[in-house]
């Protein structure tokens, strides 16, 4: 199979077919972010040189990866409070005119016909390669360890302990990211914070929450505690941060 990996500004032709790819690949909850509601355009149009696509040899879509440039002084300690605190420090950045340092990725989606043949590490390649040719050295990525959904009632500490037989981390995700050299910085424990009433979270699960109280849902890494008196669902997902180092032209 013949495949390409090019930057949206090479390719916006394919900008009107990212958004149902994203729809298709990811919790519908997880969409629900105020800041992808409110950024999401902006993103493709104005940060289109950071935003990768994966197609095959007839220009099919397969996958997409997404990034945004923002400045970080690159000490662990000095990096934002995960997914959601990253995307608003990158537009704040923009909207004030400072220069980027680094950039970070906000996620990678396959479509379901590329999934499990091993091909997301190209867009995590391409996501480094296009920060390398806007000359930032590092790309950080706030890592949602896609299996931890399968243990939600697990610690994010104790998940990360895990390891296969060989000693490589359990998490496929973050395997495929320490494969391509990519360093483990730190935890972000609420990377992204996702709120709604009670009736919107039962729209966007399928369920129903009739008393409060945690509750394990498809999809997410810990449970959604659900408080029926706020008329409030409230959901914090943790986040591993990692940094690739890219070659800088």
């Amino acid at each position: 199979m013949t495949l390409h990996v090019r930057t949206l500004a090479d390719r916006p032709d394919l900008e009107p077919a990212i958004e149902p790819l994203v729809t298709a690949g990811w919790p519908r909850f997880t969409l629900e972010s105020p800041l992808d509601r409110a950024y999401w355009g902006r993103l493709l149009r104005q940060f289109a040189g950071y935003q990768v696509v994966l197609v095959d040899g007839e220009g099919r879509l397969l996958g997409a990866g997404h990034s945004v440039p923002f400045r970080w002084d690159g000490r662990p300690a000095g990096l934002p409070g995960g997914w959601d605190e990253v995307f608003a420090q990158a537009m704040a950045d923009a909207d004030a005119g400072r220069v980027p340092t680094a950039a970070a990725a906000l996620g990678v989606t396959m479509a379901a016909e590329a999934r499990g043949q091993g091909l997301s590490h190209l867009l995590v390649r391409g996501l480094r390669d296009a920060a390398s040719g806007h000359g930032l050295a590092d790309l950080v990525v706030p890592v949602r360890p896609n299996r931890k959904a399968v243990y939600p009632l697990t610690p994010i500490d104790r998940y990360l302990d895990w390891k296969t037989p060989d000693g490589r981390p359990f998490d496929p995700w973050l395997r495929v990211h320490l494969g391509l050299g990519g360093e483990v910085l730190g935890i972000c424990a609420e990377s992204m914070v996702v709120t709604g009433t009670v009736a919107e979270w039962e729209e966007w699960t399928g369920m129903q929450f009739p008393d409060s109280g945690p509750y394990v849902v498809a999809g997410a890494l810990v449970p959604v505690e659900i408080d029926r008196d706020r008329d409030q669902g409230r959901y914090a997902e943790p986040n591993v941060w990692v940094r690739h180092r890219t070659h800088t032209p």
